[in-house]
């Protein structure tokens, strides 16, 4: 179980791994290429955009041919276009490669969590992505660090290069694993295909997908401008830059450690609800923090931050809850939610705010207080179904 739980974390892994690496190149590019902000920011954008929508090109094929050969073709797809990323020189070209990884690395998250629905039921498989929750924060700690490491002593090319060895371990990984799904659809691949539509017409699904998605916009909009934030308004260096965004990191990981102990005494419901709050509390102090320099902006973003890692692991559980089969589909459709909205926020708070940590407040404030308003609406219904 613990090596399953493993391979399951670094495929999670692969949308931290994937963006954060390069955040703080972010600025040296946009100075060695005289370009804005908003262009270069397109790095993460279209990254975020293919790997959205390739999502629900995995699931259900996957639901048709298992998870396995999936797997390794989006991997392959992901070790390739980084090492001719990697060989690339203008702004043009990178962000070409990177739309190409994003459609690679899609494969990674929305199978895994279609595994461990394969595997893992009720309680259980709300412990393993409350561990889950734990172990792949350690991506976004570390990713920046090494990424603001590897621009200091090489050059941004091996940041593709770093990534590229990632791929090929977790293809490793996949290639020594049994396949999780025992039994296959029969369906032609487009009937499986039609799993969207069948899904779409399940209500609670849809709401709690938008509910889960939306609460995340403030995430999304921090990784689009923390490193303008830190390094051009705060004036820090990449590799403090690189500890910020990991402190940031940690306080996901606690909130995981902290749902995995809370639950013994309280409803995973209401750890939910702590958690939507403490996002609505947090984009509060964002808004009335201005001026308090990077500690203010850190402290605010960890209070999200937490909150975020102690209602995530319930909430994605929650969803898997409300459908008996298809699971691929539905992972899918639950990752592309979040990241096609994630890709908005991120354009939305690259644009030429005049400040963007406002921005970002305001994200949070919004998003945790309708998603608070809705989440309690829905209790107060009864609308949810569990196994």
């Amino acid at each position: 179980m613990r090596g399953m739980i493993l391979l399951l974390a670094l495929l999670s892994a692969f949308p931290p791994l994937s963006i954060d690496m390069i955040l703080p190149a972010l600025p040296t590019l946009a100075e060695t290429w005289n370009q804005p902000v908003a262009t270069i920011n397109l790095i993460l954008v279209c990254f975020v955009v293919t790997y959205a929508f390739f999502l629900l090109v995995y699931g259900p094929v996957s639901d048709r041919y298992g998870r396995r050969r999936p797997l390794m073709v989006g991997l392959s797809v992901f070790v390739v276009s980084s090492l001719l990323g990697a060989m690339m020189d203008n702004v043009s070209s990178v962000i070409f490669f990177r739309a190409l990884q994003g459609a690679g690395a899609a494969a990674g998250p929305s199978l895994a969590l279609a595994m461990s629905k394969d595997l893992f039921t009720g309680k259980d498989r709300e412990r393993v992505l409350a561990y889950l929750g734990i172990i792949v924060p350690l991506a976004p700690m570390l990713a920046p660090t090494f990424g603001s490491w590897i621009t200091a002593w090489l050059s941004w090319h091996w940041i593709f290069y770093a990534q590229a060895i990632l791929g090929l371990i977790a293809l490793i990984g996949v290639s020594r694993c049994p396949e999780t799904l025992v039994s296959r659809s029969s369906n032609s691949l487009a009937q499986v295909a039609g799993a969207y539509i069948r899904l779409a017409k399940n209500p609670t699904y849809v709401a709690l997908t938008l509910l889960m998605a939306t609460i995340m916009l403030p995430f999304f909009g921090f990784i689009a401008g923390s490193s303008h934030i830190y390094i051009t308004g705060f004036g820090l260096s990449e590799q403090n830059f690189g500890y910020f965004f990991a402190f940031n990191a940690l306080c996901i990981m606690l909130g995981s450690i902290a749902f995995l102990r809370l639950v013994r005494g309280y409803e995973s419901k209401t750890l939910i609800t702590v958690g939507f709050t403490g996002i609505l509390v947090g984009g509060l102090g964002l808004l009335f923090g201005e001026g308090l320099g990077q500690w203010g902006f850190a402290l605010a973003m960890a209070v999200i931050a937490f909150s975020g890692g102690l209602s995530r692991p319930p909430s994605n559980n929650l969803i898997l809850e409300q459908v008996k089969h298809e699971a691929g589909a539905a992972s899918s459709l639950l990752l592309f939610t979040y990241f096609i909205l994630g890709a908005v926020a991120m354009w939305f708070v690259s644009l030429e705010w005049e400040s963007k940590q406002a921005i970002i407040g305001l994200l949070g404030v919004s998003c945790g207080g309708l998603c608070l308003t809705a989440w309690l609406t829905m209790r107060r219904m009864g609308m949810l179904r569990h196994e």
